[in-house]
């Protein structure tokens, strides 16, 4: 009779504990359930609605004041949306001002076109709509060439080398192919100075850096006066800070409203007289390239002691090898 009270005592000590361990995993897996496995279902959840989001922006639920992994996955899953939604207004804007900047050439191109070809017009009239044809195709040639380099920059970059760039070399080069051409189009010199002493080794990619100097260099030739001289000169701050590549023109200068929004895309506030050779991408995209390498661009008028402005002045500054 000892023996079996003593197992019945054990049988009920058994049960006793396996129904502890029962009601404690119960009450833990609704703990989980509803402080890890419903918090994902959210997340889950507002995902697919980001995914199949068409017009309205879904909102991801802010779960970062949990201080856990969870709030950490929250937290990157919100950075990202934020970043793809950004990324997905920017296309947007990019495509209407595409469909803008083609149609505004278009529409004159159209019109041009149709007055030409009536049979009452005189010759003098003719070539002058011709002219403007003309005009209109090289903005259009233009525009889709810069269109489309602009399309495929974000990509290139991220997978373009980074390497050392003489800069000397890349200038000297370049600007001796324009001290060659320019002053026989458009009666324009174009000096080279370099003001330090070398090596003048940057961090960055010679193509680039050289579409970049292009650009820059033929803004300042569109807009110099027949006579006059465009001077690059290559510099470098003190104690070893960043090169600086300044480009000096004897044009009209710069509005000081627009000093920045010239590096907007699409940037339309151009002299009539010059608008078929520009697409208004040129130095958006030279800012674009010289900022992924850690560089930064500017533009400023240069005065006299009268006050009177001489000119435009860009100064690109760029990171030296090794110092990012």
């Amino acid at each position: 009779r000892a023996i079996a009270a003593s197992l019945r005592e054990v049988r009920y000590d058994m049960l006793t504990i396996a129904a502890a361990a029962l009601g404690i995993t119960v009450l833990l897996s609704l703990y989980l359930a509803g402080t890890i496995t419903q918090p994902i279902v959210r997340l889950a959840r507002a995902a697919d609605e980001v995914r199949l989001a068409r017009e309205s922006r879904p909102e991801i639920p802010d779960l970062g004041k949990r201080g856990d992994e969870i709030g950490d996955l929250n937290d990157a899953l919100r950075s990202m949306t934020d970043a793809l939604w950004l990324r997905i207004n920017t296309i947007e804007s990019f495509a209407a001002d595409v469909a803008h900047e083609l149609k505004n050439p278009l529409t004159s191109l159209k019109s041009a076109i149709e007055m030409a070809g009536r049979t009452d017009l005189d010759p003098e009239r003719r070539a002058k709509l011709m002219g403007i044809v003309m005009d209109d195709i090289n903005r259009l040639n233009r525009l889709i060439t810069d269109i489309s380099d602009a399309s495929r920059l974000d990509a290139e970059l991220m997978r373009g080398e980074v390497k050392s760039v003489d800069l000397e070399a890349l200038l000297r080069d370049m600007v001796g192919h324009y001290a060659a051409t320019s002053n026989q189009k458009a009666g324009v010199e174009v000096e080279f100075r370099v003001a330090a002493n070398p090596p003048f080794v940057a961090h960055g990619h010679d193509g680039r850096y050289g579409q970049v100097f292009r650009n820059v260099i033929d803004n300042a030739l569109s807009f110099s006066p027949v006579g006059s001289r465009i001077v690059v000169e290559l510099a470098r701050e003190p104690r070893n800070g960043p090169f600086v590549v300044t480009i000096d023109d004897q044009g009209q200068g710069i509005p000081p409203d627009n000093l920045e929004s010239i590096f907007e895309r699409f940037y339309s506030e151009r002299p009539t007289e010059h608008f078929g050779q520009h697409s208004g991408l040129g130095l958006s995209i030279c800012r674009q390239i010289v900022e992924t390498y850690g560089g930064t661009i500017s533009a400023t008028n240069r005065h006299g002691p009268d006050g009177r402005v001489l000119g435009a002045r860009f100064t690109v500054r760029l990171p030296a090898a090794g110092r990012k």
